[in-house]
């Protein structure tokens, strides 16, 4: 039995990893946009209605006070990184950035999708989580725009990369725990993707969860559920996948074989088939 790696010797090996260059000054006015971080730190845009940055609370006013629930993730990620929110996905806002995370998207329109395609394709870096149907726990109700999005609408971009996202309604709502590529990875009423007849640079892994794809010169990660960053109530392991996530996202393209494991992919058990927990 292999010994679990810290969450944190798995973002030493990732900053060995991206080579991401220092981006330039942030536009600190703007309320969306973090201050810079040190020239030497490695830097990761962050996008999507999970509250990864801001945590959840009542707007603003919450955050200014400290009262906002806080993401686990963030503090997790800012051990060695340097996050920088984003509102929009305009070619503006992706300018300079070498690797982005996006979780949980609102609906993109056509400019933010053809930026983000074009960012992708001259080398950019993605870790994507898309889920069909968000299983986390939000404290505000359906139908409130401050919850995150329970029902991802990606089609349109997902398809330019060879890729329809799929679910199945009948599944049962249990977690589990599955092994990707060397990575435990729970998940939750997750859906599946199928690659379409004209793809060439995706491969699916792990029953069709996840899709590893090189799109140009860049490198997306594409996860068909969004259960391990739960706020509230995150699943055992959460913290090591989500590292080990960033850690396979903002790989080069070259470290990837042909099977699209990472040449030194992170130094977790593994495990033969998916293990049910309870919900």
């Amino acid at each position: 039995m292999r010994r679990r790696r810290r969450p944190e010797a798995l973002l030493a090996a990732l900053l060995l990893l991206t080579g991401a260059p220092a981006l330039a000054a942030q536009d600190v006015s703007r309320p969306d946009v973090a201050a810079p971080a040190t020239p030497d730190q490695p830097q990761l845009a962050l996008f999507g209605t999970i509250p990864i940055y801001w945590g959840e609370g009542d707007g603003m006013e919450d955050v200014l006070a400290g009262t906002a629930t806080a993401h686990w993730a963030r503090a997790l990620l800012e051990q060695h990184l340097a996050l920088h929110p984003l509102a929009t996905l305009l070619a503006e806002d992706l300018a300079g950035h070498h690797a982005l995370l996006i979780a949980q998207p609102r609906v993109l329109n056509p400019a933010e999708n053809v930026a983000l395609d074009q960012w992708v394709r001259a080398g950019g870096r993605v870790l994507l989580f898309a889920d069909p149907l968000l299983s986390a726990e939000s404290r505000y109700p359906l139908g409130d725009r401050r919850r995150p999005q329970d029902v991802v609408l990606l089609s349109p971009l997902l398809r330019h990369w060879g890729l329809d996202l799929r679910f199945d309604a009948d599944q049962a709502p249990v977690r589990q725990v599955r092994e990707i590529a060397g990575i435990l990875l729970p998940h939750q009423v997750s859906g599946t993707f199928a690659t379409l007849p004209e793809s060439t640079g995706c491969v699916l892994q792990g029953a069709e969860i996840l899709a590893d794809c090189v799109v140009g010169e860049g490198h997306v990660v594409i996860l068909a559920d969004a259960a391990v960053l739960d706020l509230y109530h995150p699943p055992a392991g959460a913290e090591e996948a989500l590292l080990a996530l960033v850690q396979r996202a903002l790989a080069p393209t070259g470290s990837i074989k042909q099977n699209n494991d990472l040449a030194d992919p992170p130094d977790l058990q593994p495990v033969d088939k998916a293990v049910h927990n309870n919900p």
